[in-house]
């Protein structure tokens, strides 16, 4: 049964769905998780480290939510701080520094808004990490898990390869958060849902993704082994490819690529 755009949005947001962590678990091999930004802290909302992949080591930067309120209070309800971005691109620049690939996992509702990040430049950080993903000298997968939210999403997003999962969203701002500007009534998120275009389908028909992920049936929360692979099957397939571009050429077509859209 076809799903409507306000159920995907539901169905991604379901606490069951799996994580960042659970695809580093099932995907990676002996994934080390490094900390901080170096200029303010550590961010538990954004995951980052190295790993394997199929023998190749990998930069791995995964935004993490959590199955309960206690664990989403620690990881910010997966939306992170500007040191979060800082220490993302921070992995970057030294994956860049050693060759790896760069694999980047999306889930958050956007970056965090309060007044600490604002005072700690959420704007800058989230722009300096468009900027700076643009012109890296390494191939970047990334790949939309359950939610893309606004610029706290586009800030890991900036990739040669941007995929989402069957059941993902991806989207300006939330369904809710637009439903309240456009409508003057946040009640009319199922609307909004709808006028956004917001799922994987729409975006896979405007070029703004390069594939989507088939999950199982009834979502990804029903079958955490089956979407894995699924996702690997396509980093393997990518990397392939982009280990093979000169350093020139993978920043061309990533640039034209986001001109485009």
């Amino acid at each position: 049964m076809e799903l409507t755009p306000w159920e995907k949005v539901k169905l991604a947001r379901m606490p069951l769905r799996p994580t960042g962590l659970d695809y580093i678990e099932r995907i990676f091999d002996g994934f080390i998780e490094l900390h901080g930004d170096r200029f303010y802290g550590e961010d538990r909302a954004i995951v980052g480290g190295i790993a394997f992949f199929n023998d190749i080591p990998v930069t791995v930067i995964a935004q993490q939510k959590g199955r309960n309120t206690k664990e989403n209070i620690a990881r910010n309800f997966s939306m992170p701080h500007p040191e979060g971005y800082r220490k993302a691109l921070r992995l970057m620049k030294q994956a860049e520094k050693f060759g790896r690939p760069i694999i980047c996992f999306i889930d958050t509702p956007g970056a965090f808004c309060g007044i600490g990040a604002e005072e700690r430049g959420q704007g800058e950080a989230i722009a300096t990490n468009l900027a700076q993903m643009m012109m890296l000298n390494t191939p970047i997968i990334s790949v939309v898990i359950s939610e893309g939210g606004s610029g706290g999403a586009l800030a890991i997003g900036v990739a040669d390869r941007v995929y989402m999962l069957e059941h993902a969203i991806y989207s300006i701002l939330s369904p809710e958060g637009f439903a309240s500007i456009l409508y003057k009534d946040a009640s009319k998120a199922e609307t909004a849902a709808k006028d956004m275009k917001l799922t994987a389908q729409d975006l896979y028909r405007f070029g703004i993704i390069d594939g989507i992920i088939p999950e199982p049936p009834g979502g990804a929360h029903n079958d955490y082994d089956f979407v894995a692979n699924k996702v690997k099957e396509v980093i393997k397939k990518d990397i392939d490819e982009l280990m093979t571009l000169s350093c020139d050429e993978m920043r061309e077509r990533r640039y034209k690529k986001f001109r485009n859209i």
